[in-house]
């Protein structure tokens, strides 16, 4: 089992904690701090964990050419495509301003640092962990900086290899323990054959010492619950208030009723994961009472006869004897009492039947 770590104050996740939902908010706001704000508290009404966004600081993300480059798409928010990410791109103060306003509510909020700058800003800011977006896991020096800043990391795998995993791994290990991978693939909408739940049992087998989890831009919910029976211990989905507005990530997006009904189905799985043991429950007496068979003579055996198979056959009896798996360590044994044909064959008519059924 993963081990824990604290993702943030007073919240855990790995182990047996509950799978921590991040709703991504990532651009979806399209620049609007209002919607913004709507979109957290959608959040924190279906039941997320935490609201997360991105932050770019432009100049260091991109170089000239990238800003200046033609951005004629219909999801574009400016002629090139500097001006279309400048549009989307909300300042220092307004992060301040929605972090005060996730704090009021009771929601978590953090984004992903999109750049070495970013990260700077947001580790300013205090947010609890980092999100390492899958553009950067690959990116070592990152990786580096923001692991020596000392929050916990959540680092998505979207465009790697397994091979570099492990460099990841290695590199952030030593320098700061408190991470998590998550299974990623970056495509959106995301269809089901290039998602590769697998992968997640591939990383709990290579990094059993850290929680595993899923970042999903799939359609509906059904792929992210299976994430968490496969025990994803973290699951980050974008999310939208309307899939129909101008921008790449809204179709692959969450509407609140489905945001909450991902989180409602979550709970649901890890409730209905519950124990490697199996026993008869409390909650099977009734059944097993009503319908559970005992073992019943087939013919009448009179007293003082040694049990053989083709005496003995299974019924529900009335009352309850023998169980049917006892049904083999009764043959052997000697009748105490006569058994009429039909009738459950109990423990007082059965010699030494304690110490034979036990063994």
């Amino acid at each position: 089992m993963s081990r824990e770590l604290e993702l943030c104050p007073g919240r855990r996740v790995g182990g047996e904690q509950p799978c921590f939902i991040i709703a991504e908010i990532g651009q979806n706001h399209q620049g609007d701090l209002d919607i913004a704000k709507r979109m957290i508290c959608m959040a924190k009404n279906c039941g997320a964990d935490c609201a997360k966004f991105q932050k770019s600081e432009l100049e260091y993300k991109f170089n000239k050419k990238a800003l200046e480059r033609p951005y004629t798409s219909k999801h574009s928010w400016g002629k090139t495509y500097g001006e279309h990410k400048r549009r989307l791109e909300f300042s220092h103060d307004q992060y301040r301003e929605l972090k005060k306003y996730a704090e009021e509510i009771g929601i978590f909020f953090t984004a992903s640092g999109m750049d070495e700058m970013a990260v700077e800003f947001l580790h300013e800011l205090d947010v609890p962990f980092f999100k390492v977006g899958s553009g950067d896991t690959n990116n070592f020096p990152y990786l580096e900086k923001t692991a020596k800043k000392g929050r916990p990391m959540v680092i998505s795998s979207g465009m790697q290899s397994m091979n570099t995993m492990h460099q990841v791994y290695q590199i952030v290990k030593p320098i700061n323990p408190n991470f998590c991978f998550l299974q990623c693939t970056s495509a959106y909408p995301l269809q089901p054959e290039d998602v590769n739940l697998r992968v997640i049992s591939a990383y709990q087998s290579a990094f059993p010492d850290i929680p595993i989890g899923y970042s999903g831009h799939e359609t509906g919910i059904a792929i992210s619950v299976a994430a968490v029976a496969m025990g994803a211990k973290v699951v980050e989905r974008h999310v939208t208030l309307d899939k129909t507005w101008k921008g790449s990530d809204h179709q692959a997006s969450l509407e609140p009723n489905e945001l909450a009904e991902l989180v409602k189905a979550i709970r649901t799985v890890e409730k209905a994961m519950g124990s490697p043991v199996k026993q008869l429950l409390p909650c099977e007496m009734a059944c097993n009472e009503k319908l559970g068979k005992s073992v019943v003579a087939k013919v009448t055996i009179p007293e003082g006869t040694v049990l053989t198979l083709d005496m003995l056959t299974i019924k529900v009896g009335e009352p309850k004897g023998f169980p049917p798996e006892a049904i083999f360590d009764l043959v052997g044994q000697k009748v105490k009492k006569r058994i009429e044909e039909d009738e459950t064959v109990t423990d007082e008519a059965v010699e030494n039947h304690a110490k034979k059924v036990k063994s």
